[in-house]
């Protein structure tokens, strides 16, 4: 690798989505903690003026070691993002998780109650307002869960994903979970920034919701003896919450931008593999389904290929 190539990684690793997604939440929770040791934590009595003392005394290159070290720290937690999101997803141990289940399913048929549409009697016409609600509750339940029960994750922002997962590209025979890594590569470029736009506001909502939380724990270590001072935990833990929140309404919104990477490139994916076009909606499913069970399964596949620019060779 030349020095050329070796300057363009670096780059790349240090973009806006490092930036956004894994140093500025790492870099508020370590400098809301050091503020904390600054003031006198743990045991000492907690003056923020000495504090601002401590901020105000550092030099340029005390500051510059301090930002190099949570560069650092957030290149070591980089691979570690899709743990951060499995484990907002609801991959807890079984007891947790069968609790979370179980609450969530509780919201989901409550949706599907609402969905339902109300029996009338023979001759009588439902009032607007209350097709319109049926029809919201339904979308909201499509967005919100996925259709199987068996399907349900212990969080709302997990069920939000395995709902992309179980109908991105199912209407065409796709199984999203092993077409979209194909998919994507496809991508024209306009849907790619905007899959990637919404991927970057999950990732980073999802970093500072876990973030928020361990330095709520960290922090709660460091008051424990410090008397009232123990509510300032709430601050990191608001924002753990507040952050989570944001990212079950970005799950929603990646979720929203899958779908419709599958509705106007999926043809693209079939030109790349070679294969003709399908004629027909139901050729489509059948020549989607059998590229799936390829890909999950290695069953074989056996239609022919099509090479542009040769038909008539």
């Amino acid at each position: 690798m030349s020095p050329a190539d070796v300057a363009k990684s670096s780059l790349d690793i240090l973009s806006l989505r490092f930036f956004v997604v894994s140093f500025l939440p790492t870099f508020a929770g370590t400098w809301f903690l050091l503020t904390l040791v600054w003031a006198g934590a743990p045991g000492n009595r907690i003056d923020f003026g000495t504090a601002w003392a401590t901020t105000a005394k550092l030099g340029a290159g005390q500051v510059l070691l301090i930002v190099l070290a949570v560069v650092l720290v957030s290149l070591l937690l980089t691979p570690v993002q899709l743990a951060a999101v499995r484990l907002l997803e609801g991959r807890w141990p079984r007891w947790p998780r069968a609790a979370g289940r179980w609450w969530q399913l509780r919201r989901k048929k409550r949706l599907q109650a609402l969905a339902e549409p109300a029996e009338f009697d023979e001759g009588t016409q439902p009032a607007p307002e209350a097709v319109l609600r049926a029809a919201e509750a339904g979308e909201l339940l499509s967005r919100r869960f996925p259709h199987d029960d068996h399907l349900v994750r212990a969080t709302a922002l997990g069920n939000a994903l395995t709902a992309m997962e179980d109908t991105a590209g199912r209407v065409y025979g796709f199984d999203a979970v092993v077409a979209w890594p194909r998919l994507y590569v496809v991508l024209g470029d306009r849907m790619r920034a905007i899959v990637d736009d919404r991927r970057d506001v999950l990732d980073s909502s999802a970093r500072t919701a876990v973030t928020g939380a361990f330095v709520a724990v960290v922090s709660a270590a460091l008051l424990l003896r410090s008397g009232p001072w123990l509510l300032l935990t709430l601050a990191p833990a608001a924002i753990g919450v507040l952050a989570y929140s944001g990212a079950r309404r970005a799950a929603e919104s990646y979720a929203e931008a899958v779908r419709a990477a599958f509705d106007l490139h999926r043809f693209d994916l079939i030109g790349s593999l070679h294969l003709p076009l399908p004629a027909t909606p139901a050729d489509e499913v059948t020549v989607n389904k059998a590229l799936c069970d390829l890909w999950r399964q290695g069953v074989p596949f056996e239609d022919p290929y099509h090479h542009p620019g040769q038909a008539d060779k």
